[in-house]
């Protein structure tokens, strides 16, 4: 870790390791449908996030959302909860006003028992367009500097901290712009903000496709910041075409649970391990091509849970 003077990480209060289911939520999704897979399988997590579809990003009104949310966080009312964000658009390089943001988001946080918000370090719109899959920040001086920018001011004004989480690099769904090393671009980002970081491990490997390093995916990692890892997200992945796709559906690579074990023992201060967007049949039950990694995911989650260390305590601001 650089020896410059740092900010203090702020990291989410957490007693200790949980394991965590998280899945998209349209603002108008119905809880029915999330109901019988969670009978199914509620036991095996400790803590649940929604991602945020936005209505529309022209109007952010939290009363909109409160019908659905509700009826979702009664399904989980015991788990822990966080929320991940999609309109925060940490990469972004325009000067907008952040405040009806902020103030949407604190609403919520008002309402719901919510510990983080979580935000993958991307563009989600341009000039308030929509983009179908974000993109990775600009990979320049310019954009490394705006980025530092957006994501010191949410922390400052959100009532909760905020994750900031390694974007994804799907090769033709997303493109970059700019030459700079996205390891140390975002390694460089978390320092300088002090943020936690949400490790995905789809993203790691779609980033290391793209620049060469498919086979030796465990190399040239060292610039990633362990010290500062609070959560890693797993999500459905796929090699098409010789290409990496994070399909989020649901089924998980060897590959991602290799990387997983490896991430374990080199992030300190670790705390959350999360399934993200399971898919299941209308009964609750899992897809069949997902249940294996699922299991062997639930495994490494357990033993990493059981052997957790009684003096390991994130710094807390």
């Amino acid at each position: 870790m650089s020896t410059r003077h740092l900010p203090q990480i702020r990291f989410p209060k957490l007693e200790s390791r949980l394991f965590g289911l998280g899945v998209d939520l349209p603002w108008d999704m119905s809880a029915s449908r999330l109901a019988p897979f969670l009978h199914r399988y509620r036991a095996d997590f400790d803590c649940f996030f929604f991602s945020f579809q936005p209505r529309s990003r022209n109007r952010l009104q939290a009363a909109e959302y409160f019908p659905a949310y509700d009826a979702v966080v009664d399904l989980v009312q015991d788990k822990t909860l966080s929320f991940h964000h999609t309109v925060l658009n940490l990469g972004s390089t325009e000067v907008v006003s952040k405040a009806p943001i902020i103030q949407f988001t604190n609403e919520l946080l008002q309402r719901y028992p919510m510990g983080w918000i979580n935000e993958d370090l991307g563009i989600w719109s341009i000039d308030g367009r929509k983009l179908p899959y974000p993109l990775p920040p600009y990979l320049t001086a310019q954009g490394l500097e705006a980025s530092i920018r957006n994501t010191k001011e949410y922390q400052a004004a959100l009532q909760v901290p905020l994750c900031v989480e390694f974007p994804g690099f799907t090769e033709g769904a997303s493109f970059c712009i700019g030459k700079m090393d996205a390891f140390r671009y975002y390694r460089e980002l978390i320092e300088q903000t002090g943020s936690p970081a949400t490790l995905d491990t789809g993203h790691i490997l779609s980033y290391q496709w793209i620049r060469g390093n498919p086979k030796n995916f465990l190399e040239g990692l060292e610039d990633l910041p362990y010290e500062h890892c609070f959560e890693i997200h797993l999500s459905g992945c796929q090699i098409v075409q010789n290409r990496f796709m994070d399909f989020h559906h649901g089924i998980l690579l060897d590959e991602q649970l290799e990387l997983l074990e490896y991430l374990i023992d080199r992030c300190p201060n670790l705390k959350v391990i999360t399934y993200e967007d399971p898919k299941f049949t209308t009964d609750g039950t899992l897809i069949e091509k997902s249940i294996r990694n699922f299991e062997r995911l639930l495994g490494i989650a357990k033993n990493w849970k059981a052997h957790e260390p009684a003096d390991l305590a994130p710094i807390v601001v």
